[in-house]
C-alpha cells in the first residue's frame, strides 16, 4: 500500500476513537449560588450555614467528581446571572419554557405553596376566589419566584387589581407581614416550621391549603452553555442514584422530619 495512503488510513482510525484524556477528564469545577429560604438553606445558631439544598450538593459532588465554588446571592440576582450565562449553577430551581432557553434543570423534590394569612381574614376571606373577590387586601411574594401554574394565575389576576406586592427575599416578606403592610404570604412547608417557630407567628396566622393537589418540581439549575454535556450527565446520574437508594429522603428527613420527607420524594415520572 503506499505509504500517503497508509498514513491517511491510520490518521482516520485514530481520530475516530476517544482520546483517553476525554475518556478520563475529571468533572469541572463549578460556580454554584445558594439562596436563604426555611430549610432548603439557612444560617444556624453557630452562624455557619445548613439546609437540604447543602446536603444535597455535598453528596452530588462527592458522587460526581464534580467540584463546587459555593457563595449566597438573592433569587433575583441568581436568575439575572444565569440568564446572562455569568452563573454555573444554583438551587432548587422551577423550570419554565424561557428558564429552559439557558439553563437544564435536573428535579430531585417536589412539593406545593401554602398561603399565610391573618386570623382575622380567614373566616370571610377562606377561599381563593374570596380573596380575588374582596378586592383589597394585599398578598406579597418574592421577586422572581414561581409558584405554581394554581397561584400563578391567582397572583396574575390579583395584579391586574395592584395587590401583590413584590420584595427582594422571603425574610422581607415575612417583616413586612409581621408589620401589617401585607395581608397574606406565599409560602413552602420547607420554610412553615422554622418560620413560625423562630418568627413567633404561631398565633399571627392561619394556613391556608388552597392547592393540596398542586406538586411543584424543583430542581438543580445548569447552565447550558457553561457546563458541558458530560458534567450535566455526571450530575444527573449523581441525583438518580441518590433518589434510587434513598439518600435524597434521608437528607429531607434529616431538616424536615420523616412525614415531610415523604411529600418531597419526587414521583416515578420526575425522576431524572
Amino acid at each position: 500500500m503506499p505509504r500517503p495512503i497508509l498514513c491517511l488510513l491510520t490518521l482516520l482510525a485514530l481520530c475516530g476513537q476517544p482520546r483517553a484524556a476525554d475518556v478520563a477528564r475529571p468533572c469541572g469545577t463549578y460556580t454554584l449560588a445558594y439562596y436563604q429560604l426555611g430549610a432548603l438553606f439557612y444560617r444556624d445558631a453557630d452562624g455557619s450555614h445548613a439546609g437540604i439544598d447543602k446536603d444535597v450538593v455535598e453528596e452530588m459532588s462527592r458522587r460526581s467528581g464534580c467540584r463546587f465554588q459555593v457563595e449566597v446571592e438573592s433569587r433575583v440576582r441568581i436568575w439575572d446571572q444565569l440568564s446572562k450565562n455569568l452563573l454555573d449553577l444554583s438551587v432548587s430551581g422551577i423550570p419554565t419554557p424561557e428558564r429552559e432557553q439557558f439553563a437544564s434543570f435536573i428535579p430531585y423534590f417536589q412539593t406545593r405553596n401554602y398561603v399565610l394569612l391573618r386570623p382575622e381574614l380567614s373566616g370571610r376571606l377562606s377561599t381563593p376566589e374570596a380573596f380575588l373577590a374582596e378586592g383589597r387586601s394585599l398578598v406579597g411574594v418574592v421577586k422572581s419566584f414561581k409558584h405554581g401554574s394554581f397561584y400563578d394565575s391567582w397572583l396574575k389576576s390579583l395584579r391586574e387589581q395592584h395587590r401583590v406586592v413584590e420584595l427582594a427575599d422571603f425574610e422581607t416578606a415575612v417583616r413586612m407581614f409581621k408589620l401589617g403592610r401585607i395581608d397574606a404570604l406565599l409560602a413552602l412547608p420547607t420554610s412553615l416550621s422554622r418560620l413560625l417557630r423562630q418568627e413567633g407567628l404561631q398565633n399571627q396566622v392561619k394556613v391556608m391549603d388552597w392547592a393540596p393537589k398542586e406538586r411543584i418540581i424543583h430542581a438543580l439549575i445548569v447552565s447550558r452553555q457553561r457546563v458541558p454535556d458530560a458534567d450535566r450527565e455526571r450530575l444527573r446520574t449523581a441525583l438518580r442514584a441518590m433518589q434510587a437508594d434513598g439518600s435524597l429522603h434521608e437528607i429531607f428527613k434529616r431538616h424536615v422530619g420523616d412525614a415531610l420527607a415523604r411529600d418531597m420524594q419526587l414521583e416515578t415520572h420526575h425522576v431524572p
